[in-house]
């Protein structure tokens, strides 16, 4: 029986807006996951296991004979921030918001889950991924740890991602390299703090951070080929002194970008004998700690030529595109593609749109459709029936 398509996204409207309400940080989405799991049995799955990797649901729906599966997935967890956006349900979660969209992808994959519920049109099992803990890195791997591959196998997966400055409507991917590594830092410098009026008391740390501040610029600038893509970004600079102190010790984070690993090494390489040097050069101590977060989002080929099929058929062949450079940015979908293929996908949330991680930003629910649908054609495309 076909859905009532108008009738699906007014209840896909308000699902998104219940969720944008009510953000959970990672690990902590009892009440999304609850709502997500009430949903999918509503809808008629076969199997709703709860609790994956912490909180993370996993449906399971079955049409046919077919013995291959696919995965489909969406991440739950919000961000950090407060919402300044000024509309009807904005946060109830204080210096907590969804500002980066995944209220969307539940919605969009669970409006999936009622067509493909309702509809049918496939042969085989699906898989619903409905992950925690997408933002600090850690929900993809905990759900694997947990048995997710042993006792929800399948085949390929896909996923999406809304993308502001692209129209509503408007698809774009790419094969291979889609979405960077993300490496973390942190250099902490000690010397000998001491009073503002007489520094040469002391061996302050506040000068030699500034200088190691700039000089770890030069590690993309010289020291990795200009063919290589590389990103290093200090993001804070800590001390322990006050107005009238010198600070004896310094903290320097940030994080690295790049997409294969022999990069990523190099900038951790060049990044220790810098740190070292300028601490010798002034007379401190330097400690690195340099850690790996996100691995890099690689798309199948084929895989990634069967996602632009399904998009050309769904909102037509103007409105897709295949990126011309990978982003910066990363996702820990890349855990799940790293065990099997797939393809990563970015669909558009209006030209106007707030950036990512925004305290304005908002999900345009003109999109729920699109994202539904693709998820829908993608498996009527990949576990063909009849």
């Amino acid at each position: 029986m076909s859905i009532d398509r108008n009738a699906l996204h007014a209840d896909m409207t308000e699902w998104r807006r219940r969720l944008h309400a009510h953000p959970e940080f990672g690990f902590e989405e009892q009440r999304t996951a609850a709502f997500v799991a009430a949903k999918l049995r509503e809808f008629g799955f076969d199997e709703v296991a709860e609790g994956i990797g912490g909180t993370g649901v996993v449906g399971t729906l079955k049409r046919g004979s077919g013995n291959r599966a696919i995965a489909l997935r969406a991440d739950m967890d919000a961000l950090r921030i407060s919402e300044q956006a000024d509309v009807p349900y904005r946060s109830q979660n204080p210096g907590t918001m969804h500002a980066c969209g995944h209220d969307g992808h539940t919605t969009m994959l669970l409006g999936a889950a009622k067509t493909l519920a309702q509809e049918g049109g496939f042969d085989g099992t699906v898989r619903f991924l409905f992950q925690p803990a997408e933002e600090w890195g850690k929900g993809a791997l905990a759900m694997i740890a947990d048995g997710l591959f042993e006792h929800f196998p399948f085949d390929e997966i896909y996923g999406i991602h809304n993308m502001p400055g692209l129209a509503v409507g408007s698809f774009q991917t790419r094969p291979e390299a889609i979405m960077s590594a993300e490496d973390n830092f942190e250099i902490t410098l000690t010397g000998i703090g001491g009073h503002a009026a007489r520094p040469h008391w002391g061996n302050e740390v506040l000068v030699a951070a500034c200088a190691l501040v700039t000089n770890l610029q030069t590690i993309v600038a010289r020291r990795l080929d200009p063919a290589d893509i590389g990103v290093v970004s200090v993001t804070e600079l800590i001390t322990d002194g006050t107005r009238n102190a010198l600070p004896g010790l310094a903290r320097i984070l940030g994080d690295a970008r790049s997409f294969r690993p022999e990069i990523s090494e190099t900038i951790e390489k060049q990044m220790r004998v810098i740190a070292e040097g300028t601490a010798m050069t002034y007379n401190v101590k330097a400690d690195v700690l340099y850690t790996r977060e996100f691995v890099p989002l690689m798309n199948d080929p084929v895989l990634t030529e069967e996602a632009l099929a399904v998009a050309r058929d769904l909102y037509g062949a103007s409105n897709v595109a295949i990126a011309s450079k990978p982003m910066t940015g990363s996702e820990d979908f890349a855990q799940f593609l790293a065990k099997v293929p797939g393809c990563f996908v970015f669909l558009g949330n209006g030209e106007n749109s707030p950036p990512l991680h925004n305290p304005t930003y908002d999900f345009n629910d003109a999109g729920l459709l699109h994202g539904a649908d693709f998820h829908a054609g993608i498996v009527r495309r990949r576990l063909r029936a009849g």
